[in-house]
């Protein structure tokens, strides 16, 4: 009798580690579905070079399926401390370029410089910020880092966090 008890206490530990071991290859499997794919964090960041941009020019990349313009101003556009990313000694407007009304991409006048929705008729400044319309805030800024003369879209770096922060 001995040598049975033995034997099903063999199996039922037995059987035991089979099921933990299946559960915890379950597990892994259930979390590697739920992370993002390769591609998907590959896009997190994008990087853009700024010292071949001429004064007065607009850039648009996309980051994460939007349009983000980046505006290198003129020593005649007002600066905005609040909201001007500077670089060297040049200041940049980064804005997602989305009209903050209903999600449409405005176009830059360069003539007038101002960013106009044509949805609605909102307008923006050269910083971004709603000046007429139906827009009820500024353009937004996304997260952004300078290393050096780049500006990598999707981190948040002290110069983000600065133009970010509630005073």
């Amino acid at each position: 009798m001995a040598v049975e008890q033995s034997r099903r206490d063999f199996l039922g530990m037995a059987f035991g580690g089979f099921t933990v071991a299946g559960g915890a290859i379950a597990l892994v499997a259930m979390k590697k579905t739920w992370d993002p794919l390769p591609s998907v964090k590959m896009a997190g960041f994008t990087t853009v070079d700024l010292s071949p941009m001429s004064d007065g020019e607009l850039r648009t990349v996309l980051w994460r399926g939007k349009p983000i313009f980046i505006l290198k101003k003129t020593k005649e556009m007002k600066a905005n401390e609040k909201r001007d990313v500077v670089v060297g000694n040049a200041n940049y407007t980064v804005i997602i370029g989305l009209c903050t009304h209903l999600g449409c991409i405005p176009t830059w006048e360069a003539k007038t410089s101002q960013f106009k929705c044509a949805c609605h008729g909102g307008e923006f400044d050269e910083s971004g910020v709603n000046t007429f319309g139906p827009p009820p805030r500024p353009m937004d800024i996304p997260p952004f880092k300078i290393d050096g003369a780049k500006l990598v879209l999707g981190e948040e770096g002290p110069e983000y966090k600065k133009l970010t922060a509630k005073a």
